[in-house]
C-alpha cells in the first residue's frame, strides 16, 4: 500500500465536523485498521470479546470508562491503553465527547464476529 493523502487527519477538524457517533476517520491497509471514534456523552460499546486481537485505545478527547474483565480504566486525553485479545470489554462515555484512536492489526470490520 502507497502513501496517501488520505492516510492523514487533522483530529481537532474531524472531531468539528463529526455529527454522528462512531468511526468518523478510518484507514484500512494490508497490516492496519486505525479508526477516530467519537461517542457523546452516556454512549456505550457493550460488553464484547475479541477473540482475534490486541487493540490499542488512545484518547484524545473527554472523559470515560473502560471495563477490562472487570476492572475500571479512567480514560481520558493522553490516556492509552491496550486491550489484549480474549479479554472482555465494555466502554462509556462519561463526559463527551469523547474521542479515541483504536488500532490494530488488520482484520474485516470494526466490531468482533
Amino acid at each position: 500500500m502507497a502513501f496517501s493523502p488520505e492516510h492523514v487527519i487533522d483530529i481537532a477538524e474531524a472531531v468539528r465536523a463529526a455529527r454522528h457517533d462512531g468511526a468518523i476517520w478510518s484507514v484500512n491497509s494490508e497490516q492496519m485498521n486505525v479508526n477516530l471514534i467519537r461517542l457523546r456523552t452516556g454512549a456505550t460499546i457493550p460488553a464484547h470479546v475479541n477473540a482475534e486481537l490486541d487493540v490499542l485505545l488512545a484518547v484524545y478527547e473527554g472523559e470515560g470508562e473502560l471495563i477490562i474483565d472487570g476492572e475500571t480504566i479512567a480514560l481520558g486525553p493522553g490516556v492509552a491503553v491496550v486491550v489484549p485479545r480474549n479479554a472482555q470489554r465494555s466502554l462509556r462515555c462519561g463526559r463527551g465527547p469523547l474521542v479515541f484512536l483504536s488500532a490494530h492489526r488488520q482484520r474485516g470490520g470494526l466490531m468482533p464476529q
